[in-house]
């Protein structure tokens, strides 16, 4: 069963916030994405390279559903597609409430393993001021909420375009929540 689509796929091969949108991306098993500035089999982000280098790259692919845009749209921001760094936006699955160690598959052949929650940074506050406040935000029971995507391992590669199928396969229970990788 198909559970939502690839509306849009973004990658960068140099450091910069954004990342521009593409006709396909190509996902590469153990790596990430083609060509992306944060493919690797070791941490690529610029704060965990400093803390340590040797980690293991858990966000090798980041993925936001589209669902983000228009709520931040409704609170005057316009934000876009690849605006926010993510290599993946999708639409119709609600990506933040899956458990860690989900198994979304891409298109006809790619796998990526959903590994955390994406941790906003004071950067989107650099992108459109006040944004930041838009994607962390506080459950009734006053626990943060972080609302900027989440991450992924490639366990499987292939090619991944704009209106591909997202099909979820959940792990075996019990289920862990998404925290912050």
């Amino acid at each position: 069963m198909d559970d939502g689509i690839v509306t849009t796929v973004s990658s960068n091969g140099t450091y910069s916030f954004t990342k521009p949108n593409r006709e396909s991306i190509t996902l590469l098993a153990g790596l990430g994405v083609d060509g992306d500035v944060h493919a690797g089999v070791t941490v690529k982000h610029r704060s965990r390279v400093a803390q340590d280098p040797t980690q293991p790259n858990l966000r090798q692919v980041h993925l936001i559903h589209a669902e983000l845009f228009d709520e931040v749209a409704e609170a005057g921001f316009a934000v876009a597609p690849g605006d926010l760094g993510e290599n993946v936006t999708t639409r119709g699955v609600d990506l933040l409430a899956l458990p860690t160690g989900t198994r979304l598959h891409l298109g006809a052949e790619a796998v990526v393993e959903i590994t955390g929650l994406r941790n906003p940074c004071a950067q989107i506050d650099g992108f459109r001021h006040g944004l930041l406040k838009q994607v962390v935000g506080r459950d009734a029971d006053g626990a943060l909420v972080r609302k900027a995507g989440i991450m992924g391992i490639v366990l499987t590669g292939g090619e991944v375009r704009p209106g591909d199928p997202v099909r979820v396969e959940l792990p075996a229970e019990p289920h862990r929540p998404l925290e912050r990788v």
